[in-house]
C-alpha cells in the first residue's frame, strides 16, 4: 500500500502563486507515476499533471500549461506542483494520485489517491 498526503494550498489572490506538495510512504519502490488531478464545486475531476518516478519525464494538461510545473524529490518521495498566474477557475480541491503501472489522463486510472488539498483563488 501507498499513502499520500498532501499540504501547501490556501487562499490566493488572482495572478499569485502557491506550491503543493504530495508526500508518499509505504511501498512507494514499486511506484511507476505520481500527479494530480482536481476538483472544482460541482464538475468532474480533472487530469492536471503526472511525472513519471524514475526517469521524471511529465505530461501536463492543456488547460494548465505554462503556468503549472510538476516536480518530484526521489530522496523525500515528495511530488510538487507549482502553480503559478493563478485564476479564479484554477479554485479545486487538488488530489495527489500514484500508480505503480501506468500512466493516465484519465481518473479510473490510479489506485492511490491523497485527501486533497484546497486552492482558492480570489479575483
Amino acid at each position: 500500500q501507498v499513502q499520500l498526503v498532501e499540504s501547501g494550498g490556501g487562499l490566493v489572490q488572482a495572478g499569485g502563486s502557491l506550491r503543493l506538495s504530495c508526500a508518499a510512504s509505504g511501498r512507494t519502490r514499486s511506484l511507476y507515476v505520481m500527479g494530480w488531478f482536481r476538483q472544482a464545486p460541482g464538475k468532474e475531476r480533472e487530469f492536471v499533471a503526472v511525472i513519471r518516478w524514475k526517469e521524471s519525464s511529465t505530461v501536463v494538461a492543456d488547460s494548465v500549461k505554462g503556468r503549472f510545473t510538476i516536480s518530484r524529490d526521489n530522496a523525500k518521495n515528495t511530488v510538487y506542483l507549482s502553480l503559478n498566474s493563478l485564476k479564479a477557475e484554477d479554485t479545486a480541491v487538488y488530489h495527489c494520485v500514484a500508480d505503480r503501472e501506468r500512466l493516465s489522463r484519465r481518473s479510473d486510472g490510479y489506485d492511490y489517491w491523497g485527501q486533497g488539498t484546497w486552492v482558492n483563488v480570489s479575483s
